[in-house]
């Protein structure tokens, strides 16, 4: 199992969330993903490793940014929304 964390930015609320979870849950490999628009933390799990821009492009399809993280990232403090929602 491989386990790899990203920092997602632009993500505001739960609809940023679940537009970030629909995209990546479809590249090929991913198991399971943890997405949270309030620290901007994506953790992905996979059964072998997936291509990282494979996760980058599935998140900016979705309409953010992401970048590869070796520790937790800092909470977004961004008051700019990338979703019409919010």
């Amino acid at each position: 199992m491989t386990v790899t964390e990203y920092h997602v930015s632009g993500m505001t609320c739960g609809h940023c969330e679940q537009s970030v979870r629909e995209e990546v849950t479809g590249v090929d490999g991913v198991t399971q993903i943890e997405v949270s628009a309030a620290t901007g933390r994506l953790v992905v799990t996979s059964a072998a490793p997936v291509p990282e821009e494979a996760i980058v492009a599935a998140v900016k399809e979705a309409g953010y940014g992401a970048v590869r993280t070796e520790s937790s990232p800092e909470p977004s403090t961004s008051t700019s929304s990338s979703c019409g929602c919010c």
